[in-house]
């Protein structure tokens, strides 16, 4: 297991002989600043750190657009409605749903295979992505779409677990049928997000019990082992395939049993996650397959703030963005300009045609790898100017975002409505033995779906499923006064935490200082910095301003002025709930 060294040190203990559990006032111990050391990704620092053209979208509006055309089956249109009811009654005796996984997709919508073919990847992704906006998806123009995910919990297969599709019927259409850990592994991770969104929710608790166990019973059988192409929920036996082994899904095995510990209290969930977590940390090389690497590193960040475990997870960190894949190669993020267009940042494969990187996975990224920095503020500097790269590039995937001459059909966007994306932004068209695109210059926005089905049409390279998952960005990301200076939401994805104070990362990625200013509210607020350590404001409300120094970073934690700070045994609280869980720590 490997593990990195946390020095304790108390901070200023031996210097001003203060006990370890003191209450704060001005002037005292809390004001001296302490700034953490930054740790870097290499990766990341070869990034621009003022990528061009620059532009960033109000993802958050977005996120709400899409949801009010996508979720609305009185939309007209060629394509449209994108929404369907399935009546199946697959694993559970109730109407459910799908929404096209791309546009146009000759597989789906209720006049083909019963309309049973839709993906959990674009329901559950959409339910969450509406969610995090705060739109309540348990009564939407009369419909309870989040009492209708209960159908993709396979009963009926005796898996027991939440998977891409309602049944294997569908199994040699697409979506992991075919068997690809990553697709049953990832709607457990979308479905605990969902969830906790939605604590009111009871009637879930069974299902979360139950993929809980089954991922703990599979860790059990795999000891260690996660060198396989898929596992059999129902058999609990792990198999190979033509398809890569996925390594990697023990982050998710990690992600879903560590969220049911914080929700059940069971330590055997807990025990679970660190086995899980432990086989990641362990591999010799970087299988990162298609999402779910980067919720090993938050995982391990967040545990060994919590849990007082010690994992060293820089490496898993490196492989989210190396793409240096041992198996599926050069899965990892983007660095490059393809004429003038700075495309860093974004996920996907870094050699297909020159690099082909996809909207889902960029957004979904976000999700772990922000919140990671809350409990390991070292990233800060590193992750904030991967935000800045991949929140400006990913405009890139959208039709009316992007030159007509870098698109494959410019011709079809008004079908997209302005919420649907292309899929995909690749160097060099991969529809080669079609002939297609091949005159395109660099980045060329395009999508996977006429290779899915020969009927497909060219519409099906917009990307409902994909463009589903914008609500991450929407609840991450605000602009403030600086134009390339991010707000970023260290809490809207952070799910299944302990209570928190408002908490937001700021990344100056400028040479010089500059001035930010954000609104506050009303109420007096005590203002720390978590990576200088120090308070910077004991009272201030409304417009609060504020200096971060060039290419460095605030996180700031919004705290009532009346709480009553301390530290203890290493962290920083505030009316007892923590601040900062490196207080006292100095992290090598």
């Amino acid at each position: 297991m490997k593990i990195f060294n946390r020095y304790i040190v108390l901070l200023l203990t031996l210097s001003l002989g203060l006990n370890s559990c003191k209450n704060a006032s001005k002037g005292d111990l809390f004001e001296v600043s302490n700034p953490i050391a930054q740790a870097g990704v290499q990766r990341i620092d070869s990034m621009p750190n003022l990528p061009k053209p620059f532009k960033i979208l109000d993802f958050n509006s977005l996120a709400k657009d899409y949801d009010k055309k996508v979720y609305d089956e009185n939309q007209t249109g060629e394509y449209w409605p994108l929404v369907w009811k399935d009546n199946s009654r697959k694993n559970f005796d109730q109407e459910t749903y799908g929404i096209y996984t791309a546009m146009g997709d000759v597989r789906q919508g209720q006049e083909h295979y019963d309309g049973i073919f839709h993906e959990s990847l674009a329901s559950i992704g959409s339910v969450l992505g509406a969610s995090l906006v705060g739109i309540d998806k348990t009564n939407q123009n009369g419909e309870n779409y989040l009492r209708m995910l209960k159908n993709y919990y396979n009963s009926e297969t005796n898996w027991n677990i939440m998977m891409n599709n309602t049944g294997p019927e569908v199994a040699q259409l697409g979506g992991g049928y075919a068997r690809d850990w990553w697709y049953d592994v990832y709607p457990n991770v979308m479905f605990y997000a969902v969830a906790d969104l939605y604590p009111q929710a009871t009637e879930y608790d069974t299902i979360l019990r139950s993929v809980a166990d089954k991922f703990y019973e599979a860790d059990s059988v795999l000891n260690g082992n996660y060198d396989y192409s898929f596992f059999d929920y129902a058999t609990m036996q792990p198999n190979k395939t033509w398809i890569c082994t996925q390594q990697d899904a023990a982050a998710g095995h990690a992600f879903v049993l560590y969220s049911a510990y914080q929700k059940f209290n069971d330590p055997k969930y807990l025990e679970g996650a660190k086995s899980s977590l432990e086989a990641l940390l362990n591999q010799k090389e970087n299988y990162f397959y298609e999402i779910l690497m980067p919720f090993g590193a938050y995982v391990a960040a967040r545990m060994n703030a919590e849990q007082g475990t010690n994992y060293d997870f820089s490496e898993v960190l490196d492989w989210t963005f190396d793409g240096n894949s041992a198996c599926r190669e050069g899965w990892g993020v983007l660095v490059d300009n393809w004429n003038g267009y700075d495309v860093s940042g974004l996920v996907g494969s870094t050699t297909h045609n020159g690099g082909f990187a996809f909207l889902m996975n960029t957004y979904d990224a976000m999700w772990p790898l922000v919140p990671m920095v809350r409990y390991d503020q070292r990233y800060a500097n590193t992750i904030g100017k991967w935000m800045l790269n991949a929140a400006n590039a990913s405009r890139l995937f959208y039709p009316y975002e992007i030159p007509d001459d870098h698109q494959t059909i410019p011709e079809e966007k008004e079908h997209t409505k302005g919420v649907i994306a292309y899929e995909g932004l690749i160097k060099s068209s991969h529809y080669e033995e079609e002939g297609l695109y091949l005159d395109i210059a660099a980045p060329v926005a395009i999508g996977d779906g006429m290779k899915w089905n020969k009927d497909n049409p060219k519409v099906s390279q917009f990307s409902v499923y994909g463009s589903g998952h914008v609500g991450v960005a929407g609840a991450i990301i605000s602009k403030t006064n600086v134009e390339n200076i991010l707000q970023l939401d260290l809490l809207a994805t952070d799910f299944y935490r302990e209570e928190a104070y408002p908490s937001y990362l700021y990344y100056n990625p400028n040479a010089e200082s500059k001035e930010v200013i954000i609104s506050i509210g009303d109420k007096d607020l005590k203002i720390y910095d978590a990576v200088e350590r120090k308070f910077i404001s004991q009272k201030t409300k409304f417009d609060f301003t504020f200096n971060i120094e060039g290419e460095s970073s605030r996180l700031l934690v919004m705290i009532p002025a009346s709480a009553k700070v301390k530290e203890k045994d290493g962290k920083l609280y505030a009316d007892d709930i923590v601040i900062d869980y490196n207080y006292g720590y100095e992290i090598n």
